[in-house]
């Protein structure tokens, strides 16, 4: 696309926040609540943008944004140009910062973007210790800081932080902002530095920043064409290889959540398939915000149509499903006369988007007597299939006896419809996982939204958040996900106790201590090697994604258990497979204490592989 002038260098991607509020817009940009999952991803998809084969050339720029805290879009009258994020250093550097450490160390990220949120009473934009102190100095940023677009103007005229424009001008840039989106600074910065307020060189570091990166773009290089990536253009599109993996994307990442053992369906016993909801005919919800133009959509309808006789009706004239836009006898008629229905409801842009945070997190409108409505009238199985970016309290169809079977598609990409009929029709084994906690409704009417707090406090009533912390009920949990076969885990080898070698003459030699610090000497090469076998005790092949956890000892008010790592192994029916995990101590194994200090905790852990658990004592 650039090569043609249709597309710049430099994408404003990925969304790394974690997904802490279920109710957030946004969430559906994201990879989920959990840290380490959202650091993993950062540095995977940069470099897939990055990547140019070596050096400090770049493909294609990278940005990581929002930094930092930012989570709040329009819940209930609060908006994020004015919201101040109010976060313990604990939260901080154990929560909302680890994926932009990681996409900065890790991934070498080419820009990072300062959000429109205060954070303790500073806006990012113009925090110099989160900017210039943390991504510039501790982290070593090879590239440019950028603001969100008109956060600067958003500073001064909504936040009211400064007196004047050229003192926001000139406190993001002092503070390590290289590049504003939008035109403010080029409107007075100029006066800035004639007003004293700025000086020439700190202007020359913000721009020499930018350049930096245009070089290592090659947008100095002469004629596009004979570079590189000269003679990529829209004929590489919209490939068969592309498309397929598209289509491969969205199968990987369906969640099947309930299966009384309707599914995988038979098509060639299904004479009629009723398909009913406000998302079963879906083509351009399929493909979320921020998106791009897709090759071709397949819906739902089209996607299970390809197999199958079927017979449409919305239900709803939209997924907000308002009383007057309800179509149930039309719905209910359909699944009475059909052999299987297949039921897809949930949101679109209408219910969760940028500046739109939920206030519910129950199905929109009439959505829930849609379902079961049609669940009661229905004569076979009915399957629900939940196209949503956030979460939503299904209890009631979790436990219906009508309904046989749930599937969460998030927003699935232009081949969703496609690779749905290839779950349900057994062409291919489900094996993605929740990436976030489907909490009760009871949580949105309790929690506000602008509580920052990740860890619960009893005393208040307040049940903490993500599954790290959270200490109520769940309709389903983070990294719940089922499979048409059944995969055993069998611990290999892997230790009871690991000493750390702590230098002669420490104090925790002779005092007790609860934990050690988790850098230093001590740490170099402190790891160890977990093996695991896995088997398809099934009859059905697949693929499965092994996640391991880690439950700290009680201290420093630790998560209840955090991920470590995971892996995916594909096997045969009755074939086994093994899995190696290295656990790094000070890195895997370390919590933050309450003034944000990484520290390892000494005493007991507990690993968890799904039902398997193995206690390793960590001792000095």
């Amino acid at each position: 696309m650039h090569n043609v002038g249709l597309a710049g260098l430099t994408f404003w991607s990925p969304n790394i926040n974690v997904f802490r509020d279920p109710r957030w817009g946004r969430g559906q940009e994201t990879p989920g609540e959990d840290p380490l999952l959202a650091s993993k991803y950062a540095v995977g998809y940069v470099a897939g943008l990055q990547d140019a084969g070596g050096g400090d050339a770049l493909k294609v720029a990278a940005c990581c944004k929002h930094y930092t805290a930012y989570d709040v879009d329009n819940w209930k009258g609060v908006e994020r140009y004015t919201f101040d994020a109010v976060v313990s250093k604990q939260d901080l550097d154990d929560t909302f910062q680890p994926p932009f450490k990681s996409c900065v160390i890790d991934g070498n990220v080419a820009s990072v973007m300062c959000s429109y949120n205060k954070v303790n009473g500073t806006p990012t934009c113009a925090d110099k210790d989160l900017l210039s102190g943390v991504i510039r100095g501790d982290w070593k940023l090879n590239g440019y800081i950028v603001s969100d677009c008109d956060s600067v103007d958003v500073l001064y005229n909504n936040q009211h932080y400064t007196k004047n424009p050229e003192d926001a001008a000139a406190i993001t840039i002092k503070s390590g902002l290289d590049l504003n989106c939008g035109n403010f600074l080029a409107q007075h910065t100029v006066a800035a530095v004639q007003a004293g307020k700025l000086s020439e060189s700190d202007v020359d570091r913000a721009i020499t920043n930018n350049f930096i990166v245009l070089m290592r773009l090659g947008f100095f290089d002469g004629d596009p064409r004979k570079l590189p990536f000269g003679g990529l253009g829209p004929k590489d599109v919209c490939t068969s290889s592309n498309q397929e993996l598209a289509r491969e994307a969205a199968r990987q990442g369906i969640v099947l959540l309930k299966n009384t053992g309707a599914l995988p369906l038979s098509a060639k016993s299904i004479k009629s398939m009723a398909v009913i909801g406000p998302n079963a005919n879906a083509s351009f919800t399929m493909i979320g915000n921020y998106e791009g133009t897709p090759c071709k959509y397949t819906t739902p309808l089209q996607g299970l149509g390809a197999s199958v006789a079927t017979v449409y009706q919305p239900g709803c004239t939209n997924v907000g499903c308002s009383g007057n836009s309800l179509q149930l006898s039309a719905a209910t008629q359909a699944a009475a006369s059909a052999d299987v229905t297949v039921l897809v409801v949930g949101a679109d842009q209408s219910v969760e988007r940028e500046s739109l945070d939920r206030t519910s997190l129950l199905l929109p409108g009439q959505q829930p007597q849609l379902v079961s409505a049609v669940a009661n009238a229905s004569t076979g199985p009915v399957i629900l299939v939940i196209m949503s970016g956030g979460p939503f309290d299904i209890s009631f169809a979790k436990s219906s006896d009508k309904i046989s079977a749930i599937l969460w598609v998030g927003y699935p990409g232009e081949a969703g419809g496609a690779a749905l009929a290839d779950i349900l029709f057994g062409d291919h084994n489900p094996s993605g996982r929740l990436p976030v906690t489907w909490y009760p409704a009871s949580f949105a009417d309790k929690v506000p939204m602008t509580d920052m707090r990740m860890r619960p406090d009893a005393s208040a009533g307040y049940p903490g958040r993500t599954y790290r912390f959270y200490t109520g009920d769940t309709v389903y949990a983070f990294g719940d996900g089922l499979s048409y076969t059944n995969f055993a885990h069998h611990l290999v080898t892997a230790p009871k106790q690991v000493a750390v070698p702590l230098a002669e003459g420490h104090t925790c030699y002779t005092e007790h201590c609860l934990s050690v610090e988790a850098a230093g000497d001590h740490c170099e090469n402190l790891a160890f090697d977990l093996h695991l076998r896995v088997r398809n005790a099934g009859k059905t092949a697949g693929r499965h994604t092994v996640l391991l956890f880690s439950s700290p000892p009680s201290v420093h008010n630790a998560p209840a258990k955090h991920l470590l790592g995971f892996e995916k192994v594909s096997l045969e029916p009755g074939q086994s497979g093994a899995v190696a995990f290295k656990v790094d101590v000070c890195k895997d194994l370390s919590v933050v204490d309450e003034l944000g200090n990484r520290k390892v905790a000494l005493g007991s852990h507990t690993l968890h592989v799904g039902d398997l658990k193995h206690t390793l004592t960590l001792r000095i």
